[in-house]
C-alpha cells in the first residue's frame, strides 16, 4: 500500500496564530469535540488514500500548479458538515476566492489521477476543519461563535503536498509547488 497524502493550501502563520488565540478559551467548552491541531490546519484540494509513486505525483502536481495563477481567498464564516443539527465537522468556509480554489482543486485531482493516485470522489467544498465529533452534535451555537470571528484574507501562491500519518494525526509537508511558475 502506498502513502496517504493530500494536496492543500496552507494558511499563513499569522492567521493560524490569531485563529488559535480565538479558539483557545473555547476548546474545553464541549467535550464531544476533538479539536484539530493548529500546526496541521489546511484547506484540502485533493485527498489520496493510496499514493503508489510519490515522485510521479510531485511531477504532475508541479505541472498542474504551473497552470494556475496566484489568487486571493478569504477564510471566514462558520460551516458544519453534514448539517447543523447533526454536525460532525466544525470548520471555516471560503467566502472569497471559492471559484479559484475550486479550479485549483480540480487541477490537483486531475494531477493525482495522472499519477495513479486516485483522489477521493467527494464533492469539493473549500473549508478549514477546526474540530470533529464522533456523533453528530447540535452546532447552531458553534456556527454563531465561528461567524463572530473576523475572517482572514491571504494570497494563495502555492499548493503543498502533505503526507498524512493516521497515528496522532501528524502531517508532514513533502513538497511545495508555486502557482504560475513554469516547471523546468
Amino acid at each position: 500500500m502506498g502513502d496517504r497524502m493530500f494536496a492543500a493550501v496552507l494558511p499563513p502563520q499569522e492567521m493560524v496564530e490569531e485563529l488559535d488565540a480565538l479558539l483557545a478559551p473555547r476548546r474545553d467548552s464541549d467535550p464531544r469535540l476533538r479539536w484539530t491541531r493548529p500546526d496541521g490546519w489546511h484547506l484540502t484540494t485533493a485527498f489520496m488514500a493510496d499514493v503508489p509513486d510519490v515522485e510521479r505525483l510531485e511531477e504532475t502536481l508541479a505541472e498542474a500548479a504551473a497552470t494556475v495563477s496566484p489568487f486571493r481567498i478569504r477564510v471566514a464564516s462558520g460551516r458544519v458538515f453534514p448539517h447543523p443539527v447533526a454536525a460532525r465537522i466544525l470548520s471555516l468556509g471560503v467566502t472569497h476566492g471559492d471559484e479559484e480554489i475550486a479550479a485549483l482543486a480540480e487541477k490537483c485531482r486531475h494531477a493525482a489521477n495522472r499519477a495513479g493516485a486516485a483522489p477521493d470522489g467527494a464533492r469539493f467544498v473549500p473549508h478549514l476543519t477546526l474540530a470533529r465529533a464522533n456523533r453528530g452534535i447540535q452546532a447552531t451555537k458553534w456556527l454563531g461563535v465561528l461567524d463572530s470571528f473576523p475572517g482572514w484574507s491571504f494570497d494563495v501562491d502555492e499548493v503543498a503536498l502533505v503526507q498524512s500519518h493516521q497515528v496522532g494525526k501528524q502531517y508532514d509537508v513533502v513538497a511545495r509547488f508555486k502557482l504560475g511558475e513554469q516547471v523546468p
